[in-house]
This record gives structure tokens, sequence and C-alpha cells, in this order.
């Protein structure tokens, strides 16, 4: 058809659509851009594309988002939860069955429920890596599923086409995964997240390559003591608490985000093995605080860091001091946010004063405090602190504390009390921001 010969109130009643080729319908609208059933749907647009969704690269195969509320809702009612279950794998059986494509870029599965039917998860698997599938997750819930490791021990498949792979609650041992490293060379992505089956994990490369990893999570595995890590092309690297973390030949990790506990020792540790990086600019800690006040010992500096997020879980008993000196340890610190949650087993809050502390911070722009409280000796501390010795700031960002349990009115007044203890504090020259509070209400 030529466009020229048309009348310019002919070309919108043209189907452009249609005409495009088959390889373009299928890779940018339906794979890119649809759910497998918003894919099949168009169907009814035009009988040429009855059968063009089986050829889709990507199969999102999401639960319905509102089943994570049945089941926080609904646990008693059991027999509607495992409806839901049956619905959803013989929805997704049904859409393998058709399915006609030779390779996939992506496939998801993502459920809210328990899924007790494990053949059918297995065989899920099955199809994904016999399609050379380059991008893989499993997002379960509470699952008891166990990866089976025949899929890897005694497989025919060529896995060279994986380039990321999340698990979550998938109990997955360190055997497949160390496969995955050594047998997928364009790996770039690793998550698991609530596995019990990993124990002392290596994420190295093989004898004749290292690894292209990218992105590296490892959270929520019970039973995991260590983890040793050579990856020379990391960026991203979040790890809960282990016995043992060994970080060795990670030259361009630019971000980290690590659980510990709030001691001397754990803090010494991570910080010895991050100085070592050169390129980090990130760091997010999540402390579990200890029943302690003592100044942290001096802490290896991370020279290059810009951006430091601190999430306190508070007992009550928590040392300005050691926030201090987590600031000192990075010389050229740009931003640094505190995050104070309180610890579900949460003792009497102190009300001594910490010794005065006094460390200039030459390159400190931008602090935020969430969590404030204003009505605890703590909380003003740190803010005088931050005012004393942050000799460049610009910005102090606060966002007072609110619970899910709080009205507006105290919404209000709490932003009310930080408004009046903080506006005489802070010089003209810095910038007050307090935030609303997100009361969190469904």
């Amino acid at each position: 058809m030529r466009i020229g010969m048309l009348q310019p109130k002919e070309l919108y009643k043209v189907d452009w659509i249609s005409q495009l080729p088959d390889d373009i319908l299928v890779d940018n609208i339906l794979s890119s851009f649809l759910s497998v059933e918003e894919a099949a749907r168009t169907s009814v647009l035009s009988s040429r594309w009855i059968n063009l969704w089986k050829y889709t690269t990507r199969l999102k195969l999401d639960g319905d988002e509102q089943l994570a509320k049945l089941r926080q809702q609904c646990m008693s009612r059991r027999k509607l939860i495992e409806s839901e279950e049956r619905k959803y794998v013989r929805r997704v059986n049904r859409v393998l069955r058709s399915h006609e494509a030779l390779a996939l870029k992506e496939f998801r599965i993502r459920f809210a429920l328990i899924i007790t039917d494990h053949a059918s998860l297995t065989r899920w698997l099955e199809f994904a890596f016999a399609r050379r599938v380059e991008s893989l997750e499993f997002d379960l819930l509470d699952s008891q599923y166990r990866f089976p490791e025949k899929l890897v021990s005694t497989s025919l498949v060529d896995f060279k086409s994986l380039r990321s792979l999340i698990f979550r609650n998938v109990h997955v041992s360190n055997g497949p995964i160390e496969f995955f490293l050594r047998n997928c060379p364009l790996l770039e992505k690793l998550i698991v997240c609530y596995s019990s089956e990993l124990s002392n994990l290596r994420v190295c490369g093989s004898s004749s390559s290292s690894l292209v990893l990218k992105h590296l999570e490892i959270v929520r595995c019970n039973g995991i003591k260590s983890i040793v890590v050579s990856a020379p092309s990391l960026t991203y690297f979040k790890a809960a608490t282990y016995d043992r973390l060994l970080l060795e030949n990670i030259p361009m990790l630019v971000e980290v985000d690590v659980n510990r506990t709030d001691d001397d020792v754990s803090l010494r540790v991570l910080f010895s093995a991050l100085s070592c990086c050169s390129q980090l600019e990130r760091l997010r800690l999540t402390l579990l605080s200890e029943e302690q006040n003592e100044v942290l010992s001096k802490l290896p500096q991370l020279r290059n860091l810009k951006t430091l997020v601190v999430t306190y879980i508070l007992q009550g008993s928590e040392s300005l001091a050691r926030l201090a000196d987590l600031i000192s340890a990075s010389p050229c610190l740009e931003k640094f946010v505190l995050e104070c949650e309180w610890g579900f087993f949460r003792k009497k809050d102190s009300q001594v004063k910490d010794v005065a502390i006094n460390r200039h911070h030459h390159h400190l722009k931008v602090v935020k405090f969430c969590g404030y409280r204003g009505g605890h000796i703590r909380d003003l501390e740190f803010i005088e602190y931050i005012l004393e010795n942050c000799l460049v700031l610009e910005k102090l960002i606060i966002e007072p504390s609110a619970s899910k349990n709080n009205t507006i009115e105290m919404e209000q007044s709490a932003r009310t009390n930080a408004k009046h203890q903080l506006e005489s504090r802070v010089p003209p020259h810095i910038e007050l921001v307090i935030l609303q509070v997100y009361l969190g209400f469904n």
C-alpha cells in the first residue's frame, strides 16, 4: 500500500500495526509490553494475530497481586487458598503447552500463595532451561520446594545463554549455584533469597575464566556460614550477617548493602574487606544494636565512599559516639542517612548523655534523619553533633517517627514538635526540610 495514494482521512483508517512483520510484532510489542494473558487477548484484533502470542519470548506468569492480601486475611479459609493455587498451576501449564517459541529471553514465575505441586514447578524449570532462557526468576512464597540437583547434574541442556538468575523461596544448595557460576559465562545477575540449603558458598569463576557477574544478592539464607566472593566485574553486592565474608578481586564494586551486628569485631572485619574496594561509593548498613555504649575502635577507612545509609535496629541504649565513628571512617562522605527502627525487644531508653565528640567532616553536605522522635536525648544530640561538625552542610532532612497505629493528629504533632525543636537550632544557611509522615494506611 502506497501512503502517498491515500487521502489524509483514510490514513487514520489503516491498520498500520497489523502490517508489521511477525518478528517485529512478537519481539517489540507482544513480548516487551504485554503480559502473556494480554498478548493472547490480542487475537481478537486480527485473525493473523491468533497464534502470534505463542511465539512471545518473554513469559511473565505473575499471580494476581490480590492473592497476597488473601493469604494475610484468610488463612483460616484453606480451601479457598488451595483453589487459587490450583487455578494458577493450571493457567501456567496451559500457557506452556501452547507456547511454541524455541528460545526465551525471560521466564518469570511470581505467586503470592504456597504452591504444593512441586512436580509442576520442576517441569516449569525444565521448560525454561530447554529453551535456553536468558533471564529466569522463580519468586514463590514460604515454599518448601527444593531445587532438584538432577536438573544440572544430569542435564544435557546448554546453560550458556543464562544472564540473570533469581530464586526467592527456592531452597537451592551450593552445588547448583556454583554450577551456574562455572557454566554460565554470560551470567551478570544472581539473587538468592530465603534458601535454607546454602552453607559455605563460593562465588568464584573457574580456573579457565573469571566471572562477568555484576549484581549479587545472598540474603535471608539462614543456613549459610560463609561466603567467598571473587568477581572482577561485580558492581553491586547485598548480603546478610555471616560468620565469614571474604571479598577478593572485586575492583569494580560500587555499592554494598549488608546486615551486621553492631560490635567492634564485626564492623572492623567488614570495613577491612571493603577498604580494598577503591571504587566503592555507596554503602548501606543495617545494624542490630548491642548492649554497649563504648566508642568504636578506629575503623579502616573507605576513602571514596560518597553515600552512607545506616539503618539502626534500636534497643534503647545506643551511643552517638558509634555513629560518629562510622561517619569518620568515610573522609569523603557527602550524604549520610540515619534510619532508626525499634527492635522487637525494646529496652528502656537510656537518658545518659554521651560525652561531647568533636570530629569535623569536611565534605558532608546532606544529612537525613528518619525516625526522629524529638523527645529523646539521642535525637537532639545527633542533630547537634551534625550541626557542629559538618562544616559544609547544606541540607538537613527530618522524617518524624510514626507507625501504622498513629492517627493524623499524632502525625501533625510529630511534625510540629520537630519544627519547634529544630528551627531555632539550624542556622539560616542550612536548608531544613521536615517531611510529611507516611502512615501506611491500607
